[in-house]
């Protein structure tokens, strides 16, 4: 078996381990001429989902009566609403490039996390196989499938968390969000230029690009930097951001379990209300290192 088969194999397994999550019947794999191939089946409907290899690389093909509730959910699985790569929404820059993305900002408990991947033709192809694309289009438990086989690759990537209480103290030294985000988008780009070369970075707006460009050094200061509105539909930028949500869900999954509360996302009266049992049960000093104390929701969490 040679590399792209083995490479075809391997993707397809890992779909098949997804689908098996998520209760559907998966037959043994099958190769054919030239493609691996799956029956995928749930009662009485059946689809075959395969993975074709030669020489401009691997292809997922999902093949089936399109119309079929089953086909739908598997290509929602493995594709999301619409294939990422549909030529309408989908064009990479040139390669090699770096994408940039970050979590959490939205949300009141937890950390912000930015995460950086340096991509060439050969990873990007690989990475869009995996099923990689925004992470907003993605549940929490694709987020951490997907995110996981993202890591077991051969790629360059790097994440900078930073948790509630390193953030409050950056805040209150910058006053500002959009700086805050900025320095640490720059530590990724550093960090990655300091492992690979790229001069091709994009990342998604949030503000003026001289905000990052201004934290950069003396390395970063070399590249293109490029924000962009919807940047997530490249790839390195949607692999980023899956980096930067797995991060988060596994903050929140690890405090929640640590306090026995669930504690949630988002920064809306709910969110407000587990603020106050945490203070009620552990004391303000313990909230302060779970929440970013510049939202207005302090103002109702701490009054006395």
């Amino acid at each position: 078996m040679d590399s792209k088969e083995r490479s075809a194999l391997n993707i397809l397994e890992r779909h098949s381990s997804i689908l098996k999550k998520n209760k559907f019947n998966i037959s043994e794999p099958v190769r054919n001429e030239y493609s691996y191939q799956v029956i995928v089946s749930e009662g009485k409907e059946k689809i075959s989902l395969h993975v074709f290899f030669g020489k401009k690389g691997n292809k997922i093909v999902l093949q089936g009566n399109k119309e079929l509730r089953l086909f739908k959910e598997v290509h929602k699985l493995i594709f999301g609403e619409k294939f990422f790569n549909d030529e309408k929404d989908y064009e990479e820059p040139g390669y090699p490039y770096i994408g940039t993305d970050e979590s959490g900002k939205g949300d009141y408990f937890g950390p912000l996390v930015v995460a950086g991947v340096y991509l060439n033709e050969e990873t990007g192809t690989l990475l869009r196989l995996l099923g990689t694309r925004d992470s907003k289009e993605l549940s929490d438990f694709q987020i951490l499938q997907i995110s996981s086989e993202i890591k077991k690759q051969n790629l360059i990537f790097d994440t900078v968390l930073i948790s509630p209480e390193k953030y409050n103290q950056l805040y209150a030294k910058m006053c500002n969000l959009n700086r805050l985000m900025g320095w640490a988008h720059a530590r990724v780009i550093e960090n990655l230029l300091n492992k690979c070369e790229a001069k091709e970075v994009i990342s998604d707006k949030f503000g003026s690009e001289k905000i990052i460009i201004d934290a950069l050094f003396e390395k970063g200061r070399t590249v293109n930097l490029k924000q962009t509105t919807k940047a997530e539909r490249f790839t390195a930028v949607a692999a980023a951001s899956i980096l930067a949500r797995a991060s988060v869900i596994n903050w929140f999954n690890i405090q929640s379990k640590k306090y026995n509360l669930k504690l949630l996302k988002g920064s809306s009266a709910e969110v407000e209300k587990k603020a106050k049992l945490i203070i009620e049960k552990f004391g303000e000093n313990e909230l302060y290192k779970l929440v970013k104390l510049h939202f207005k929701n302090s103002k109702k969490v701490f009054i006395k």
